[in-house]
């Protein structure tokens, strides 16, 4: 992940171009994505910082895990705006062009012992995701050593200390619905296409948190 983690945030490039994800991720959506979506998220976030510096000195990830301790006023819009630039460039990173290769080979063999094999693995991640209600993300973290999916609603973001994020498929319908309409579940069968499958192993390793 792209290390801009302090205030003041800015929409650092993706590390591909908007076409790289063709056919499966459309151009269009890769750039309205990035540019208009993630970048509302920084700006929200920029100028909440600004209006609360005590908490500027603070990475994307220790405002993630330090919210529920906030003033409630201000719990919810650092939650939303801080989640939705984070899950955002996680998800962006978590993506390569589908004809670029790339192995896990540590990380499938704990999706064989975890799940019973990989095609288990997607099959009950593809359900996951698809009972996300309305706005949310399916994760694949570790999780005190065991390999686990989990969902999370809008932008929350299921950051623990015992839990390493691993992999996330965005389900808000603007990461979709240009090429693919209302069929979630075509549009999760094409991102599986173009998984950095490469990412995903070192975060497993423990060589990208």
């Amino acid at each position: 992940m792209n290390r801009n983690d302090h205030y003041p945030f800015i929409n650092t490039p993706l590390p591909y171009s908007y076409d790289a994800l063709e056919p499966f991720i459309d151009e269009k959506t890769m750039c309205l994505h990035h540019d208009r979506h993630l970048r509302t998220y920084i700006a929200n976030l920029n100028r909440f910082l600004e209006e609360n510096p005590s908490l500027q000195k603070f990475s994307l990830e220790e405002l993630l895990s330090m919210w529920r301790c906030l003033p409630c006023q201000l719990q919810a819009p650092l939650r939303n705006n801080a989640g939705g630039v984070y899950n955002h460039r996680f998800y962006f990173n978590s993506m390569k062009g589908p004809d670029i290769p790339c192995a896990a080979p540590n990380l499938f063999e704990a999706m064989t012992v975890q799940f019973g094999s990989q095609e288990n693995f997607r099959a009950q991640f593809k359900e996951a995701a698809l009972s996300a209600f309305g706005s949310g993300y399916a994760w694949l973290v570790l999780d005190r050593g065991c390999l686990r999916i989990v969902t999370s609603a809008n932008q929350n973001t299921p950051l623990t200390c015992s839990r390493t994020l691993i992999l996330n498929i965005d389900m808000w319908e603007h990461a979709y619905y240009l090429k693919h309409y209302n069929l979630r579940a075509a549009y999760i069968d094409d991102w599986f296409r173009v998984v950095n499958w490469g990412m995903a192993e070192e975060r497993f390793m423990g060589m990208n948190l």
